[in-house]
C-alpha cells in the first residue's frame, strides 16, 4: 500500500463518492475504509489506523465532533478534517484541533489544496522552521529531580529532565524520555500526570500534550488553528493552540 492511509466517515453515500474521486487524483493518498455512520468510524479507525480522517459533523450514532475527541484520545497525530454542510460547528471543530473545515459544498480545488498542505505537513518532519508567528528564545535552566511512575511492569523512577513529552496514546498516558528505551505508559491520567511535573519546566500546551520546556527544537504551522512543536532526542511531535502559543512565548521573555 502506498501513500498516507485515509477513511472517510459520511453518511451520505454521494458525498462519500465524490470525496473518493477527489482523494485518486492526489498523489500520496490511499483510501483504506469508508463509514456511514461515527460508531462505524472510530471501529475502523482502531483497527486500520488512518493518517488522515474526513468526518462529516452530523453522523448517526456519533457524531463527527464527538468521533473527533475519541480520534484524539487514541492517537493525536491523526488528522482530522471536517466536511460538512454546517457552518455552525466550527467552534467545535477548533477544540478537537482539525486541521481543516469544509464547508458543503465545496470546490474540488478547495479539497486537493487542503490534502496537498496535509502531505506537505506529514512528509516535512524533518524541515527547518518556518513562518513561526513570534521567535522565543529557547533558554532554559536544567531541572532537578525524579518522578516516580507506576506502571504495569512495576515502578520506575525518571530522572525530571529527561522527560520529553508526555501524552495520549491509544487511550493511556505515555511518557517519552530522550533514551533509546525511554517509553513509559501509566495509567494516570494526563491531568494527574500536569499536577506532580514542575509547572516551571513542564508545559500542558494541548490537551493530548505536555512538553518539557528545556527541549524544545523548534515550531512549525500545522492547520488552521496549531502548530507542531518538534523537540531534541525524539521524533515525537507535540501540537500547540494559538493561544498556548502565546503563552509559551510569555515563559520565555
Amino acid at each position: 500500500m502506498n501513500g498516507f492511509k485515509i477513511l472517510i466517515a459520511d453518511d451520505d453515500a454521494g458525498m462519500r463518492s465524490v470525496m473518493r474521486h477527489i482523494i485518486e487524483r492526489v498523489d500520496g493518498f490511499t483510501l483504506v475504509a469508508e463509514a456511514e455512520d461515527g460508531a462505524d468510524a472510530l471501529e475502523k479507525i482502531e483497527s486500520l489506523k488512518p493518517h488522515v480522517v474526513f468526518l462529516d459533523v452530523e453522523m448517526p450514532k456519533l457524531s463527527g465532533v464527538d468521533c473527533a475527541r475519541h480520534i484524539q484520545d487514541m492517537d493525536p497525530t491523526t488528522v482530522i478534517i471536517f466536511a460538512t454542510a454546517h457552518d455552525a460547528y466550527m467552534s467545535d471543530a477548533f477544540e478537537v484541533y482539525a486541521f481543516d473545515y469544509l464547508v458543503k459544498p465545496f470546490k474540488v480545488e478547495r479539497v486537493t489544496q487542503t490534502l496537498e498542505r496535509v502531505r506537505d505537513r506529514l512528509t516535512c518532519r524533518t524541515c527547518p522552521p518556518a513562518d513561526v508567528p513570534k521567535a522565543i528564545k529557547a533558554d532554559r535552566k536544567p531541572i532537578d529531580g525524579r518522578l516516580m511512575l507506576r506502571h504495569r511492569e512495576g515502578v520506575s523512577f525518571i530522572d525530571l529532565n529527561d522527560i520529553l513529552l508526555v501524552q495520549r496514546e491509544d487511550r493511556a498516558t505515555v511518557l517519552y524520555t530522550r533514551h533509546e528505551d525511554g517509553r513509559y505508559v501509566t495509567g494516570d491520567s494526563l491531568a494527574e500526570m500536569e499536577e506532580r511535573l514542575p509547572k516551571d519546566a513542564f508545559f500542558r500546551c494541548h490537551k493530548s500534550y505536555i512538553i518539557n520546556l528545556n527541549h524544545i527544537k523548534d515550531i512549525t504551522p500545522y492547520g488552521r488553528w496549531t502548530y507542531v512543536v518538534r523537540l531534541h532526542g525524539t521524533k515525537h511531535d507535540a501540537l500547540i493552540t494559538h493561544e498556548k502559543y502565546d503563552e509559551l512565548e510569555q515563559l520565555f521573555r
